[in-house]
């Protein structure tokens, strides 16, 4: 069973500053605006210079997000649909997976009757039998 190895790093495309909070959402597989919350409160309600000062750290240690990552995120033709189950997990909601599934499976679906309609059709047999010759 191999697990994906995950790395730490920022992301600034997706960031408001630095991209720090963005690369610790990735890591952490929490939605964006989660990981922005918990650390606002975490400064205002704990030692709020001892967080800033972390955040400046992780600025300037955190290499930035490989652009071959960045696309990679946000491909729907080829990745699975990641699905949540939890408010706080990353990816898509139930409903919304659901409908780009369907919209998937509809374009699959009429892209088969069309070969369906070519194969049974009388063209089809007529070049199948010149080239039989």
């Amino acid at each position: 069973m191999s697990h994906k190895r995950r790395e730490l790093y920022r992301d600034p495309k997706r960031g408001k500053l630095a991209g720090v909070c963005a690369g610790l959402s990735d890591y952490f597989n929490m939605e964006l605006w989660l990981v922005r919350i918990l650390f606002v409160t975490a400064v205002l309600l704990s030692g709020g210079p001892l967080f800033v000062v972390i955040y400046i750290a992780c600025w300037f240690i955190l290499d930035r997000k490989a652009p071959e990552l960045e696309n990679t995120t946000n491909s729907h033709d080829t990745d699975p649909v990641s699905v949540k189950f939890k408010v706080w997990q990353k990816g898509e909601p139930p409903r919304q997976a659901l409908f780009d599934l369907k919209d998937r499976l509809g374009k699959l679906d009429s892209r088969i009757q069309s070969m369906e309609q070519y194969v049974t059709s009388p063209e089809f047999t007529v070049k199948r039998e010149i080239n039989k010759l």
